[in-house]
């Protein structure tokens, strides 16, 4: 909109001046200075994409008709686009309209002459059609420029603030992980281990044995956490679990007293590391609600290749007994629907008839 107005601002002050109420009247019929009017206000309104065509009208204007509007915006646009030898090169090109507008009014007589032969006139002309606009332009380019800095600055200093908050976040989580979590998973590796050794049973072994064995991969997955808390920067972590440590993650469950069941459907094929991901995150988040709400309920583990999915189904059976509850954040399966849907999957949780549950994912793969 800006240079629509800008066009028709330089269109009526072109005609002003050609007619003799802003510069030297011509003689020329009105439709032609019309036209040259116009000409020049649709140069001014294409400026946004390039100015230098109303540089050049403005230059054949000058000297034709001394119609200085157009000229006089070019310098603006020079200014505020141009440096160095470009800006120099327009100072030169505009001397040369200057100098071929006084040698063209030396031979004309009258207000022609009087406007751009004559020296005192010359230069006042030339100082307020090209050097005035050409500085203003200049001095808001410098602006512009300071005020460009000042807000990357700012921005910067804002990023360098944010990331530093961070930084300092994650060292206080990885701290308290360190400090509590990892402090209490060790005492129960060692009194697994004590209980392990001391037991009196085969039956209290294993399961001390289970208990130690889960609790130093525990550690070793929360070494990997608060390695990349401590250096995000591609900290060396152990391979993610995927469906092909299914097995193991069920044998710790059966071990538990649960009688897990694993069912396979459709071809195996090779999926994306992340979809193996998610899938395992799956499973292993239903069994634990099933160790934490149904105790030994018997549970069945389903996965099902399709052409363009993976299915995951965890589906176990009504508790026996009111199991102990476990303590526990409550966010479970908010965080496993999230980790589904980036993948453009669906997670359906439900109660079934009887007392069950049932936890069902479909991955796109």
């Amino acid at each position: 909109m800006r240079f629509v107005l800008l066009g028709a601002g330089v269109f009526a002050a072109s005609l002003f001046v050609v007619q003799g109420q802003a510069g030297v009247p011509s003689s020329l019929p009105l439709p032609v200075l019309v036209a040259v009017a116009a000409v020049a206000g649709l140069a001014a309104w294409q400026a946004r994409r390039s100015w230098w065509p109303l540089a050049a009208v403005g230059a054949a204007g000058y000297v034709w008709l001394v119609m200085w509007p157009p000229l006089l915006v070019a310098s603006y646009f020079a200014g505020l686009t141009l440096s160095g030898r470009r800006l120099a090169a327009y100072l030169g090109g505009c001397l040369a309209v200057c100098g071929v507008a006084a040698l063209a009014g030396a031979g004309r007589s009258g207000p022609y002459e009087l406007m751009t032969a004559t020296t005192g006139n010359a230069l006042i002309l030339a100082l307020a059609v090209i050097g005035l606009p050409l500085a203003l332009g200049l001095l808001v380019r410098t602006r512009r420029d300071a005020a460009r800095e000042r807000a990357e600055r700012r921005e910067h200093e804002q990023v360098m603030r944010a990331e530093q908050a961070r930084a300092q976040e994650r060292a206080r989580i990885a701290r308290e992980m360190h400090d509590v979590v990892a402090h209490r998973v060790s005492l129960m590796v060692l009194h697994a281990g004590a209980l392990e050794m001391r037991a009196s049973d085969e039956e209290t072994e294993r399961a001390a044995a289970l208990i130690g064995g889960i609790g130093r991969e525990a550690l070793a997955n929360l070494r990997d956490v608060l390695g990349v808390l401590r250096t995000p920067e591609n900290p060396p972590l152990q391979p993610p679990p995927a469906l092909g440590d299914l097995d193991r993650l069920l044998d710790q469950s059966r071990a538990l007293g649960i009688a897990v069941t694993r069912h396979d459907e459709g071809e195996a094929r090779p999926v994306e590391p992340t979809v193996e991901r998610t899938a395992y995150r799956v499973v292993q988040e239903a069994l634990t609600n099933v160790h934490k709400h149904a105790g030994d309920a018997a549970t069945d583990v389903l996965i099902r290749y399709g052409p363009e999915e993976v299915e995951v189904e965890v589906r176990n059976e009504a508790p026996k007994e009111p199991p102990g509850e476990l303590p526990g954040a409550g966010w479970g399966l908010v965080g496993l629907r999230e980790r589904v849907e980036l993948l453009g999957g669906t997670l359906r949780t439900s109660a079934q008839d009887g007392g069950g549950f049932l936890v069902s994912a479909r991955i796109p793969a």
